[in-house]
C-alpha cells in the first residue's frame, strides 16, 4: 500500500509541482463554490429560468471559443509562469468586484452576465497555459501522473466546493460565498511567485529567439496531419457540447424536477465529483501514452451512464448514477488529454493544448443555450438523456471508424467473466479498457 501511494502521488515530490497543485486546490474550491452560488443567484434573479442559466454558461465559455488559440500561441512564445500570474491576477480583481456587488445587494442579472464573460476571458488565457505548463513542472516521465493528479485536485475541489457552497448559501446567502471565492484566488498568485524557475524542465523547448515564429495556423496544420490527435479531439468536442453541461443541467434538475433546495443541488454536484475523483486517481499509475481503445471505451461508458442519469425517475437514483457517470466522464477526459499531450512535440504543446481546451470548453457557448432551451421546453431530465444518446452515437461511430481504419476487430468473452476485447492485425488480444498499445 505504501509503494502504491508513493507511486500515485509521485509528482508531489517535485517542489514546483507541489506549489502549483496546492495553489490550484485552494483556488478551485472557491471557484466551485462560486459556480454554485452563481447558478443559484441566476435562478433567483431570473425567476428559475433554465435559459438564463444557459446564457450565463455560454458567456463563461464564449471567450474560450474566441481567444484560446491565441492563448496557445502565447504559451509557445512567452514564459508560461508569467502568463499564469497575469491571468490569475485578472481573475482575482474580477472576483472581488463581483463579491462587492452581491454583498451590497446591488447585483442585477446583467451584472452576472458581464462577470461571467470577463471571467471567461481570464479562463481563456489561463487554461491552455496551465495545461502546457505541467510538462515544464515535472518533465515528460512524470507527465501522465501529474495530469492525473491535476484531475484529482480539480475533482477534490468539486467535492468540497459544492457541498460547502450549498450549506453556506442556506446559512448566509450567496454574498459571502462570492467573497470566499475572491480570497481563494490569491492562492495561485502566491504559489507561482514561490516557484523556482531554475528547476523547470525547459530543455525540450525551442530557443527563445526561435519562438517568435510560432503561429496558430502551424499548430492547426500539425494536428490536421495527426489522426491520433484528431480522433480524441473530435469525440471530446461532441461529448463536451452535448453531455458535459452538468453545471447547468443538475441545477435545473434539482430545482425544477425534484423541487429541492441549494443543499440538495450541492449533493448532486458532490456525487458527480466523488465518482470523478475516483476516475482521476485510477489513472495516476499510468506511465505511458493511453491507447485509442482505452479512450473510446471510456467515452462509451461516459455516454451510457450520462444517459441513465437523465432517465432516472427518483432523486436517490440520480445520486447513485452520478457516481459512475462522474468516474467515466473524468476517466475519458483524462485519458484523451494524456493521449494528446504525450503525442505532441514540446514546441507545439501550447498550441495543441489550446486546441484541446477549445474543443473541451469552447463548445459550451454552442451547447449550453441549446441544452438550456431543451431543459426549459422538455424538462431537465430530457436535456441530459438526449445529450447522452448523442454522445453514445458519437463514441460508437468513432469506435467503428478506428476499427475499420486499423483492421482490428471487437470480440466479446463470456467466460469466466464478460469482457470486450480488441484484436488487432498482427497483434495479440487486448481488452478495450486496458492501454495495450
Amino acid at each position: 500500500m505504501q509503494a502504491k501511494l508513493s507511486t500515485m502521488f509521485q509528482s508531489l515530490q517535485v517542489r514546483n509541482y507541489r506549489l502549483f497543485a496546492s495553489g490550484q486546490l485552494i483556488k478551485l474550491i472557491g471557484v466551485w463554490m462560486m459556480f454554485i452560488a452563481q447558478d443559484w443567484l441566476v435562478l433567483e434573479l431570473s425567476d428559475d429560468s433554465a435559459t438564463a442559466l444557459g446564457v450565463v454558461t455560454a458567456l463563461q465559455f464564449t471567450p474560450v471559443l474566441l481567444l484560446t488559440l491565441l492563448s496557445g500561441r502565447l504559451a509557445d512564445r512567452y514564459d508560461k509562469r508569467l502568463l499564469l500570474f497575469v491571468a490569475n491576477a485578472f481573475w482575482t480583481v474580477l472576483s472581488f468586484g463581483m463579491s462587492l456587488l452581491v454583498l451590497t445587494g446591488l447585483v442585477q442579472l446583467w451584472h452576472v452576465f458581464v462577470f461571467a464573460a470577463l471571467l471567461g476571458v481570464a479562463n481563456a488565457v489561463e487554461t491552455p497555459v496551465r495545461q502546457a505548463f505541467v510538462s515544464e513542472l515535472v518533465g515528460t516521465s512524470l507527465l501522465p501522473n501529474a495530469l492525473s493528479l491535476n484531475a484529482a485536485v480539480f475533482n477534490s475541489a468539486r467535492i468540497v466546493g459544492p457541498a460547502v457552497a450549498g450549506l453556506a448559501i442556506a446559512a448566509v446567502d450567496v454574498g459571502p460565498v462570492f467573497l470566499f471565492t475572491a480570497l481563494s484566488s490569491l492562492g495561485p498568485l502566491a504559489t507561482v511567485v514561490r516557484m523556482r524557475p531554475a528547476e523547470l524542465h525547459r530543455k525540450d523547448l525551442l530557443p527563445v529567439a526561435e519562438r517568435d515564429s510560432a503561429r496558430v495556423v502551424d499548430g492547426l496544420r500539425y494536428v490536421a496531419r495527426r489522426p491520433d490527435l484528431l480522433l480524441p479531439m473530435a469525440v471530446m468536442s461532441v461529448i463536451g457540447m452535448s453531455l458535459f453541461n452538468f453545471q447547468l443541467t443538475l441545477a435545473a434538475l434539482a430545482k425544477t424536477v425534484f423541487k429541492t433546495g441549494a443543499a440538495s443541488f450541492g449533493l448532486f454536484s458532490t456525487a458527480l465529483a466523488v465518482g470523478a475523483l475516483v476516475g482521476a486517481l485510477a489513472g495516476t499509475g499510468r506511465r505511458s501514452r493511453p491507447s485509442v481503445w482505452l479512450v473510446l471505451g471510456a467515452a462509451v461508458g461516459c455516454a451510457v451512464f450520462g444517459t441513465l442519469v437523465g432517465l432516472a425517475p427518483a432523486y436517490w437514483m440520480v445520486v447513485a448514477l452520478l457516481l459512475p457517470a462522474g468516474f467515466f466522464m473524468v476517466f475519458f477526459a483524462q485519458s484523451a488529454n494524456q493521449r494528446v499531450q504525450l503525442g505532441t512535440d514540446a514546441a507545439f504543446r501550447g498550441r495543441v493544448m489550446a486546441l484541446w481546451v477549445l474543443v473541451f470548453l469552447g463548445t459550451n457557448p454552442v451547447g449550453a443555450p441549446i441544452i438550456g432551451w431543451v431543459a426549459e421546453r422538455f424538462g431537465a431530465g430530457a436535456s441530459i438523456w438526449i445529450g447522452g444518446l448523442i454522445s453514445l452515437a458519437t463514441a460508437l461511430l468513432a469506435l467503428a471508424w478506428q476499427l475499420r481504419r486499423s483492421g482490428a476487430r471487437l470480440r466479446l468473452r463470456v467466460l469466466p467473466s464478460p469482457r470486450f476485447y480488441v484484436v488487432e492485425q498482427g497483434a495479440g488480444r487486448g481488452p478495450l479498457l486496458t492501454p495495450s498499445n
